[in-house]
């Protein structure tokens, strides 16, 4: 049977009914194809339509699966989503409620009526299957982790009703045992309190980074003011952040530096939240006596919170999904489709996350790293991954692209980033000429499976899925200075170990790195710079090359260099706009009196960037066609000069426009 999963938004392209629904309601949009329990493709959104964490209807990543899985729409059998169908429809009625002038339509007849408009799915009515949001979470993480018996925690911002549901898995079937109400979202908790950091939905895990850099004792009465923990797992909280306003406490704007004040309330937000948790999980392994734990929901993301109840000895062994999110709940509503049709069999544990779209074949690489030919040379040494790894020993930092790309928010050897993991500096140069993210930030190592317990002190008493970079263990005291680029702040690291058989290639190239230096360990961060979400494509690969600095480009067996001499080729590039991009020119009327014409761009979604720009700048993509080149473009306004050049050429760094070649 082939099941189909959706995860994300559901308004047709006619009306707009997202901003309506709050950013919070439908982020992290998503596609899954099961088939007879199996995980045979998934993919997110955003790495497709190149908007992060969109709440648009996932059309894109459902063709993506069914391309990848080499399936037409006809042979779907069911389609799965990950929240309960009363429960969207009381939400769009208040929206209609709202917007008098919205044509009337269900949730299902909205989401049949994307997939047979677009995409030729019919799909009949009792074969569209709404499952719980929990529920999703739940089943994704336990089918997953092969265990026949676990207790099983979904903590996130909310499902329908609940924020926290603790089930006992058996034998592919839960049984809920407990629920916490939306007053005791820890979630929320988190989410709520770092908006006085400057961050929002999706940063979460900025403030883990930050809080070993804090003392949690500063805030620890203020935090612990706002919740008692009871008997039997049950706490009061009250997520109220006025508390530490109306104690002095001045939110921090976007781009502040961080002071003191801040990297303490950093800390005890997290100290406070891993109690709570804590007091959660520990009661409910002690209250069933169940020795394996599956830890699902969007709080599953705190790898700190995780590698704390690795080291609290609690469990036999952990299962974290790699796509813990909302995204992650797309595969467990195909899951509860395909159970509600029938009786599933056991899987075995999943081992790789590298179940999105694949680059193509070698000569549909080729051919497109030739139409980049202006800008690019490329070669196809004898050995990539030798090649590679001596260009890692010699201090490169690589964009790595290879094989399927991974199915959630972590580069696992796919889509990533490497460098040599010894000099402390590279911390810094990759965050500079990348990322351009907070310096403070932590970058996770990957280490060969064999040499892992000789460079991390990881927990012997519990087993856990470290493939996914999913806990943060103690860098070894003695290997501390050896990995200066990987060590946090406190001694941890957010570890992944590579799974020879799950991902050969990767594997080698740590280990051959190893043996050049005797390092087997590499940093591994996310291919993408700060204004986009994880490379997918050759074009998207290329584009986070030419857009930063990184030294060369690996795709597949293509190892890829810059030209000299790009001046040229830049010029001939073709703009073209995502729909999400805006141009506008407005009138400004400043302090002095005078109006002033403003010229920008920005993109139309929640959060999205914006920039002012020259009004020459504004000229050449206001004409933009998808046919003329920019040097074409520019001549209304007299030819590229370097400044003109150089200010296309930011806009094009912070994704604002894309660019192809003739």
């Amino acid at each position: 049977m082939l099941v189909l999963g959706l995860a994300g938004h559901f308004s047709p392209p006619d009306i707009e009914l997202a901003p309506n629904l709050g950013y919070g309601y439908a982020h992290d949009a998503a596609a899954c194809l099961i088939r007879d329990g199996e995980l045979v493709a998934a993919v997110e959104e955003e790495r497709l339509n190149r908007v992060k964490k969109t709440t648009k209807f996932p059309i894109n990543a459902i063709r993506a699966c069914l391309a990848t899985a080499g399936v037409k729409p006809s042979q779907v059998d069911a389609v799965g989503h990950y929240v309960r169908e009363d429960f969207l429809d009381i939400a769009l009625g208040n929206v209609y409620a709202e917007n008098p002038r919205l044509p009337l339509r269900s949730s299902r007849e909205l989401i049949t009526g994307h997939l047979s408009g677009e995409l030729g799915i019919e799909v009949p009515s009792d074969r569209l299957l709404y499952s719980e949001h929990h529920v999703c979470h739940a089943l994704s993480s336990f089918i997953r982790s092969g265990m026949k018996e676990a207790l099983v925690v979904v903590m996130d911002f909310r499902g329908e009703l609940h924020s926290t549901t603790i089930f006992r898995g058996q034998n592919e079937r839960l049984e809920r045992l407990a629920t916490y109400n939306l007053e005791q979202s820890l979630g929320r908790f988190y989410e709520n309190h770092i908006k006085l950091l400057g961050y929002r939905l999706g940063d979460e895990y900025k403030v883990m980074g930050l809080a070993p850099y804090g003392d949690p004792a500063t805030y620890r009465d203020l935090f612990s003011s706002m919740y008692t923990l009871r008997d039997g797992g049950d706490f009061d909280l009250r997520t109220d952040p006025n508390t530490f306003l109306l104690n002095g406490f001045l939110p921090r704007r976007e781009g502040q530096e961080f002071t003191r004040q801040h990297r303490d309330f950093a800390a005890g937000l997290q100290h406070a939240l891993e109690e709570l948790a804590m007091h959660v999980m520990c009661h409910w392994a002690e209250h069933t006596g169940l020795a394996r734990l599956c830890f699902v929901g969007g709080v599953a993301h705190n790898s700190s919170l995780n590698g704390l109840l690795l080291r609290s000895g609690r469990f036999e062994e952990i299962f974290v999904h790699p796509v813990s999110h909302d995204a992650g709940a797309a595969e467990g509503a195909a899951l509860g489709a395909a159970h509600l049709l029938g009786p599933s069999r056991p899987q075995p544990r999943l081992r790789s996350a590298s179940v999105g779209p694949g680059l193509g074949t070698a000569s549909e690489i080729e051919k497109q790293l030739a139409a980049w030919g202006g800008l690019v040379e490329y070669s196809q040494p004898a050995d990539i991954v030798a090649e590679s790894a001596r260009l890692l020993a010699g201090g490169s930092v690589l964009g790595w692209a290879q094989g399927r790309s991974e199915y959630g928010p972590r580069a696992l050897g796919n889509r990533s980033i490497l460098a040599d993991p010894r000099p402390a500096e590279n911390k810094q140069r990759i965050n500079s000429m990348v990322k351009k993210r907070e310096a403070y930030r932590p970058f996770a190592p990957v280490v060969t499976q064999e040499a892992a317990a000789e460079y991390f002190d990881i927990p012997a008493q519990t087993k856990a899925n470290y493939e996914f970079m999913s806990f943060v263990v103690d860098v070894r005291e003695s290997r501390r200075a050896e990995l200066g680029a990987v060590t946090h702040i406190d001694g941890s690291a957010r570890l992944q170990i590579v799974d020879p058989d799950a991902n050969p290639r990767f594997h080698r190239l740590v280990r051959v790195f190893g043996e050049l230096t005797g390092t087997p360990v590499l940093l591994n961060t996310s291919f993408n710079n700060n204004a986009e979400p994880i490379v997918q494509d050759v074009r998207d690969a290329l584009t986070c090359f030419l857009t930063t600095g990184i030294d060369v480009l690996v795709v597949e067996d293509f190892l890829v260099c810059r030209r000299r001499d790009r001046e040229p080729a830049f010029d001939n590039l073709i703009p073209e706009f995502r729909p999400v991009a805006r141009l506008v020119k407005r009138v400004r009327n400043t302090v002095s009196r005078t109006r002033d014409v403003v010229y920008e761009i920005f993109m139309d979604v929640p959060f999205g960037a914006g920039t002012e720009m020259s009004a020459d700048a504004f000229a050449v993509l206001e004409a933009a066609d998808g046919v003329r080149s920019l040097a074409s473009l520019a001549e209304a306004v007299g030819g590229l000069d370097a400044d003109i050049r150089g200010e296309l050429y930011r806009l094009w760094q912070g994704r604002f426009f894309l660019l192809r070649p003739e």
